[in-house]
């Protein structure tokens, strides 16, 4: 059924009280979140983790900056390059080496491995299995602050074309 008038009002009303709610609730519990790592939220630093946490595809700070400006035109990439350089510091999201030419990010902080492509450049993130067995392996004396666990090759789309 097509809606017409006052319909289409209440439906778009209703769907924008949902969508405010929900931002409240968002914006609540970022603001938790950060603070939780020592992070003061700003509308910038909360607008950035809204980002990673919603848009789990391990993006670049170029990346963040792009989808973000059109939005907030005061946002500058020296703004987010800095507060993923401080949410990193703090714990609150994972910086990635992965990829040869860019630092991506990932706003999951739970443990698991990340698996990289090599032609299409995609990270994918892995289950980690028995950890803990990693744990098991460092000597005595050596105080482990972060693990990341990579692996390299080709993702099922790639390797396809590959015999």
């Amino acid at each position: 059924t097509r809606l017409v008038g006052s319909e289409m009002c209440i439906r778009d009303r209703i769907c924008n009280e949902y969508r405010f709610v929900v931002f409240v609730i968002m914006d609540k519990k970022l603001h938790q979140y950060l603070s939780g790592f020592g992070v003061k939220p700003s509308l910038q630093r909360l607008a950035i983790m809204e980002y990673l946490m919603t848009h789990r595809t391990h993006p670049t700070a170029d990346e963040i900056f792009n989808a973000l400006s059109p939005s907030m035109p005061t946002l500058s990439k020296t703004t987010v390059y800095n507060t993923l350089k401080l949410f990193a510091e703090q714990g609150a999201v994972l910086s990635l080496d992965i990829d040869p030419k860019n630092t991506h990010f990932d706003g999951d902080i739970t443990p698991h491995a990340h698996f990289y492509c090599k032609s299409c450049g995609a990270i994918h993130d892995l289950s980690v299995v028995e950890g803990g067995r990693l744990m098991q392996a460092v000597p005595d004396g050596l105080q482990v602050t972060e693990v990341q666990v990579y692996y390299k090759g080709l993702c099922r789309k790639c390797s396809q074309g590959v015999d």
